[in-house]
């Protein structure tokens, strides 16, 4: 009888129990990207650039990706390539000292562009779903473009720089249509115009794009996967049961038994931590 298979590596000795076709999205191309974007504007609230007017410095604060959007588009003298067009959305917070008091924050939005062109394939067929489509919804049909996939982290702030109007880079427009939900997180009015005093960040970026297309792939099954953990911690459990399961931690009362002063991420690059 052989042994019941889990999620996890699959040993030799184990039988597959059938081929199933399965509907899914192929990655048809990817790439990653480390983007150091330098002196983006950081576009403040209306609180918080009346407090820039008056401050003596900055400190840099941190840096929230709230939203990206993602444009297909075919590339005209290239078929089966796409060009991927990507508008980050940044909450931006820093440090602002005024006089001998404590700094008072700043928060504000930072918006940066970005274009890469990946390889889609080509299809032209219409998709229409019964979960979303109706006779007046045409935005069920699928016209043939791949989708475009961004994995991306909160960014790095490399530097802040408080700089009078004067002292900007040219920008030859300003920022639009700001979706309702980027505005949300801010907690009041941006200010979009130019001022008099304005913040400059610069940002380093982490990210994977890709574009998929729906596929169907024929698969190996081995069985039908079935949770073995039973559910626990209900509200009806009694609270002091729950807590004497819980490991003490040792680790938070003593220094960790080790001759290295370092954590192990960092050994590789000290000659005396192995």
């Amino acid at each position: 009888m052989p042994e019941k298979v889990v999620p996890g590596p699959v040993t030799d000795d184990v039988c597959i129990r059938e081929a199933v076709c399965i509907h899914t999205r192929k990655i048809m191309d990817s790439c990653r990207d480390k983007d150091c974007i330098e002196d983006l504007r950081v576009y403040l609230t209306r609180a918080s650039q009346e407090v820039l007017e008056h401050a003596q410095c900055v400190k840099a604060g941190s840096a929230q990706l709230l939203h990206a959007y993602i444009n297909v588009e075919p590339v005209g003298f290239n078929r089966g390539f796409y060009t991927v067009d990507v508008r980050y959305y940044y909450r931006i917070t820093a440090d602002a000292f005024v006089g001998a008091v404590r700094p008072v924050e700043l928060c504000g939005l930072a918006v940066f562009d970005k274009r890469a062109i990946l390889f889609g394939s080509e299809g032209s067929a219409k998709t229409f779903s019964s979960d979303v489509c109706s006779a007046e919804n045409a935005c069920c049909v699928d016209a043939g473009l791949p989708t475009a996939v961004l994995e991306a982290v909160d960014p790095i702030v490399l530097n802040l720089k408080l700089v009078e109007l004067c002292q900007c880079p040219p920008c030859p427009c300003e920022v639009a249509d700001v979706p309702v939900g980027v505005c949300a997180a801010f907690g009041g009015d941006l200010v979009l115009t130019p001022q008099s005093r304005q913040l400059l960040v610069s940002l380093g970026q982490f990210s994977i794009l890709r574009l998929e297309r729906d596929t169907q792939l024929l698969m190996p099954a081995y069985d039908y996967c079935m949770p073995d953990k039973e559910c626990s911690c209900s509200s009806e459990d009694d609270p002091c049961e729950i807590f004497r399961q819980v490991r003490f931690p040792v680790d938070e009362f003593f220094p960790p038994n080790s001759s290295c002063p370092c954590p192990d991420s960092y050994r590789d690059f000290r000659p005396g931590c192995r």
